[in-house]
């Protein structure tokens, strides 16, 4: 376990024993890569990606390069490709949250609670809209940067994309949904 912790977050996958590495790996990895998933997807179906993708890297080791990525990365590569799978169910539950709050809401009781929650109701509304207008290439980008807190050059070594594209795109990204967001706060019925 020495070798590998002393090689850092760069371990060379295919000549170790992969009973110790990816030991140090899950350990090392497993729990942050299940929170972003389950942000994503749930905690059920995050436990299944979780193992999922390490079975691939394990499957994959030997394709692995310290060079071009970190084993983090690397990692966090895989899931979001596995996650893919589950994007159409997720934009279809988004796109249906998002028509399902069409009507008006009426609000009989003017408690403050009640109100807070009808305008929280109506921002998970328009939020969910909006991520569901997204391509999935934006959706991943923003949500690997957001709920699983990956740096942007991080993000791009798991996207396989430049670190300019990353930034880029988290800029135009914020300010689409900040938009977005405001338009759909103006024209909310009150």
């Amino acid at each position: 376990m020495t070798r590998i912790a002393e090689q850092g977050h760069r371990p060379d996958l295919a000549t170790q024993d992969p009973k110790e590495v990816f030991a140090w790996l899950f350990d090392a990895y497993a729990g942050q890569i299940r929170a972003y998933l389950a942000g994503r997807v749930g905690p059920d179906v995050a436990d299944d990606l979780v193992a999922e993708t390490f079975l691939v890297a394990l499957r994959r080791r030997r394709t692995y390069d310290p060079t071009q990525a970190t084993a983090r990365s690397w990692l966090y590569g895989i899931a979001t490709n596995l996650l893919r799978n589950h994007v159409r169910q997720e934009v279809r539950g988004l796109r249906l949250t998002s028509r399902a709050a069409g009507g008006e809401t009426e609000v009989e009781n003017h408690d403050t609670v009640v109100a807070d929650r009808v305008d929280a109701a109506a921002r998970m509304r328009a939020l969910a809209g909006a991520l569901a207008q997204l391509g999935e290439q934006d959706r991943d980008v923003l949500l690997l940067t957001s709920w699983a807190g990956l740096e942007p050059a991080e993000v791009a070594d798991a996207l396989g994309v430049p670190s300019s594209t990353v930034r880029s795109r988290l800029h135009r990204l914020r300010h689409r949904l900040q938009s977005l967001l405001t338009k759909s706060t103006e024209e909310a019925p009150r």
